[in-house]
């Protein structure tokens, strides 16, 4: 398995951005974070993560169509790439290898 270096908020928005499918702009990201994990974030720190990963090519982005709602403005929606997928999907792997190797009594004992 190569290694793929995220850090826990990349990762949940890159998780958001997959979930979202094709409608993840940095507003819908962030309201997504907070509605599942009840996590407050801010979208300054929503849109530095998406640029991130954009340079690091885990995502793509282009422009939507302008909305009236946005004055306007056209939204920048997310995608995840052929990359991004295999980083979540080595993530998953790690996350679930090191959960199997944890004794069963270290979960009795906190309360999971």
């Amino acid at each position: 398995m190569r290694r793929t270096y995220l850090g826990e908020f990349e990762e949940l928005v890159l998780l958001m951005i997959a979930i979202l499918d094709g409608n993840a702009y940095g507003v819908t990201v962030s309201q997504e974070i907070e509605q599942q994990t009840g996590r407050l974030v801010t979208f300054g720190a929503v849109h530095n993560t998406l640029i991130r990963l954009e340079e690091k090519g885990f995502v793509t982005s282009e422009l939507g169509g302008a909305t009236t709602e946005r004055g306007g403005r056209r939204k920048r929606l997310f995608k995840v790439t052929t990359l991004g997928k295999s980083a979540m999907e080595d993530i998953q792997q790690l996350r679930n290898k090191l959960w199997k190797l944890m004794p069963d009594d270290t979960l009795k004992l906190s309360g999971l």
